[in-house]
């Protein structure tokens, strides 16, 4: 997949609904035993809450789903919580929602409600952004070309990783994977072909509204 959804950062929220208190968590994880030993690290944190319901997905193609109710009536907190991240359509994380009981029943319908929405501040306070494949292209050129190239790259917004000054000018760029042959055959027609241009290794990145976050 040359893009997919996922989420930045651990991220934690809270929301109280008719005096329960609901904590949502979610974080991104690349394998399920990862997702395992979280979902054990907020129910170890919260022995004490009434129920620790939990969902997770593993894999580019979501093809690793699980979810838990853990005592909460069948398909009103486990389910709701996974429908959540498909949704958002969101790879490789893991969500638990943790419910402290605060006296008042909220029927089935009021417990989708909830479990919903404890999911989703937990996604939004770990911030979805966009993984998007990248490739490192590195541009060589002489002294004299180098304010025409960077004008020509910063026209272009794409993302400077470094330069580096020696004998010749060395510019690291990464473009999206899709994006490759532009910028090369940009900069090998404004330096009339005289740019020593090398492709190096493919990437994921992190994007958010368009913008990189490193």
């Amino acid at each position: 997949m040359s893009t997919y959804k996922t989420l930045h950062e651990f991220g934690m929220d809270e929301i109280i609904i008719e005096k329960s208190t609901f904590i949502g968590y979610a974080k991104p994880i690349k394998t399920e035993e990862e997702a395992v030993e979280f979902i054990n690290e907020i129910k170890k944190k919260h022995k004490d809450a009434t129920h620790n319901v939990w969902a997770y997905t593993v894999g580019k193609t979501m093809n690793i789903q699980r979810y838990s109710d853990d005592g909460e009536p069948q398909g009103t907190a486990g389910i709701p919580t996974l429908e959540v991240i498909k949704k958002e359509d969101l790879r490789d994380v893991v969500v638990v929602v943790t419910r402290y009981f605060g006296g008042i029943k909220l029927g089935a319908g009021g417990l989708v409600r909830a479990y919903t929405k404890g999911a989703k501040i937990g996604i939004d306070a770990a911030k979805v952004i966009e993984k998007v494949m990248y490739r490192e292209v590195k541009i060589k050129i002489d002294y004299n070309q180098l304010g025409k190239v960077q004008n020509e790259i910063m026209n272009m917004n794409y993302f400077v990783k470094d330069t580096i000054y020696e004998d010749n000018v060395e510019i690291i760029v990464y473009s999206r994977l899709e994006e490759v042959k532009v910028i090369t055959d940009r900069i090998t027609d404004i330096t009339s072909a005289t740019a020593e241009i090398n492709l190096g290794e493919e990437f994921y990145l992190s994007e958010q509204n368009g913008n990189i976050i490193l």
